[in-house]
């Protein structure tokens, strides 16, 4: 409810005022505050929002969703602030939790990689800490507000103080939350699932490795597992949203099909085009004859009237034929869409290539017409490396130049390219990249990895090299405090941002003058009023 229907409930519910002299403006207030009553209830009204934006992107593919990967709650807020200080709403904008940061960054183990050993409760505490910061920017914003209502003179300033507070647009926003391959078996999955839906994921984005062998997306040694084990695995999700009254739950089916050539499991088949077919049919086989007979321990199919010895690796996984990871991508997307009920794909994919994307999805699209997509804008990719790539082989194909005019290895990456025609065109795709994935691979949602990792890394290699070398105490504030001010970073007034306020407030409305505030005249953040 809005402030207004707030106040006119309560004062039905107290004609005769609130108990202890509590005054029904202040209990509005907090009430206005406390956008979301539970994070399940975040849950399903991101749901919702969700499915609202996967049906405009649907009539118009330039209304693509974007996120950024955030490790901490404060990350999340920093990002939701600046989109809302730059374009005025949040529309469109979500958050990203990459299990790949909670095993770096979040993990009581240490520093590790992204192979799911990290704690599975680490996500789910990380769920709650974003929508707690995020509820929190809620908060302080109103409070703001508020405050302002509460000085305010005249009837009409009151008035037009009440409509932006009752128009309050709240920071939270979708999460799309990383489960990994799911952290062991069906019921596993299932378990965690409820637990990050209850700590407010309206979106979770599950892999096709094996979980006890899960690699990062971008690292070589990924193995698979069959369709129907996968497909098990989106059932869990799916009852897990069900359960828990997330009728608009989103599910995100990923598959590394395109770098994974191992499988761990051959899945048995009852007749030629079953599920369990269409994957071992891409096995690398050999023929079993008498220059090559079964041996003990030996494993053998029957494919197309022939006895065949699936290749076998000493750790026991089994191989798949070279230069199949489409095609298999292409079956892993129709099954996981068609047959598991996934609303959204992720394609692993090693390079950031418009074309190869856009291939994969019109065939996906044959089987599963309404197939989108949400795409991993990796860190992990060398982005000037291969568009300048990409533009150099473009234009030699063209005739625009000749293959010795630039070169087609790592100098490619030179300074010497960036204010070259080639660096310049290669810096305009990388700016139209999205829109243009958008339109062409039907991309809904956009988003990178990790970039609060290498953003955190860069800003604290920059801060301690100034501030340890020449630079000393200018480093911090031409670079960080200055910028904060100019730009208008609401943080650089960084108790405000924690809530100093908030406490101050509220001891106000307990004691009235008898409240001992923090914000008084001698508080230094007074130094940043209109610092700008």
């Amino acid at each position: 409810m809005t402030y207004s229907q707030t106040l006119e409930t309560l004062q039905q519910r107290y004609p005769n005022g609130a108990p202890a002299g509590i005054t029904l403006e202040d209990l509005a207030q907090l009430k206005t505050q406390n956008t979301f009553e539970t994070h399940l209830d975040i849950a399903k009204a991101m749901a919702t929002e969700m499915r609202k934006d996967m049906a405009r992107y649907d009539n118009d593919t330039s209304k693509f969703t974007q996120s950024l990967g955030c490790w901490s709650g404060f990350h999340a807020m920093q990002m939701m602030r600046a989109i809302k200080r730059q374009k005025g709403t949040l529309d469109g904008s979500y958050v990203y939790l990459s299990g790949w940061m909670v095993a770096g960054l979040r993990n009581r183990f240490g520093h590790l990689p992204d192979q799911s050993m990290h704690e599975k409760t680490s996500v789910v505490d990380l769920i709650q800490e974003i929508y707690t910061s995020l509820r929190q920017a809620d908060e302080v914003e109103l409070n703001d507000l508020f405050a302002e209502l509460k000085a305010a003179g005249t009837q009409a300033e009151k008035d037009a103080i009440i409509a932006k507070i009752d128009a309050h647009e709240t920071y939270v926003r979708p999460i799309i939350a990383d489960i990994d391959a799911g952290f062991g078996n069906v019921h596993a999955t299932y378990l965690l699932a409820k637990e990050m839906i209850k700590a407010g994921a309206c979106c979770l984005q599950i892999e096709n490795q094996v979980s006890d062998a899960k690699q990062c997306g971008h690292q070589d040694g990924k193995v698979t597992v069959p369709r129907e084990d996968f497909v098990e695995k989106l059932r869990a999700c799916r009852m897990a949203f069900e359960e828990l009254g997330v009728d608009d739950g989103v599910i995100v089916a990923r598959t590394d099909s395109l770098g994974a050539g191992l499988t761990q499991k051959i899945p048995v088949s009852n007749e030629v085009g079953d599920a369990a077919y269409e994957y071992t049919k891409w096995l690398e086989t050999e023929a079993v004859t008498d220059m090559n007979p079964l041996t003990e321990g030996d494993v053998a199919l029957y494919i197309d009237d022939e006895l065949r010895k699936p290749v076998r690796l000493p750790n026991g996984l089994y191989k798949f034929k070279d230069n199949t990871g489409e095609d298999r991508v292409v079956e892993d997307c129709i099954s996981s869409l068609n047959d598991g009920g996934a609303d959204l794909l992720w394609i692993e994919t090693a390079t950031p290539n418009v074309a190869q994307i856009a291939s994969m999805v019109a065939r996906i699209r044959e089987k599963a017409p309404h197939a989108k997509l949400t795409y991993n804008n990796s860190p992990s990719f060398n982005w000037t490396l291969n568009l300048r790539k990409q533009v150099r082989e473009d234009w030699i194909e063209s005739g625009k130049v000749k293959a010795g005019d630039y070169p087609d290895n790592t100098q490619l990456m030179s300074a010497a390219y960036d204010e070259d025609a080639l660096g310049l065109e290669a810096d305009a795709r990388l700016q139209a990249f999205q829109t243009d994935i958008a339109r062409e691979a039907g991309v809904f949602h956009n988003l990178i990895t990790l970039p609060t990792f290498h953003g955190t890394a860069k800003v604290m290699n920059d801060l301690s090299e100034g501030y340890f070398g020449d630079q000393k105490m200018l480093a911090y504030v031409k670079n960080i405090q200055r910028e904060e001010i100019r730009t208008n970073v609401s943080a650089v007034k960084h108790q405000h941002e924690v809530g100093s306020n908030l406490g101050d407030d509220f001891k106000e409305m307990t004691g009235g003058e008898r409240a001992l505030k923090a914000g008084g005249e001698h508080n230094t953040m007074n130094q940043f009023e209109n610092a700008a």
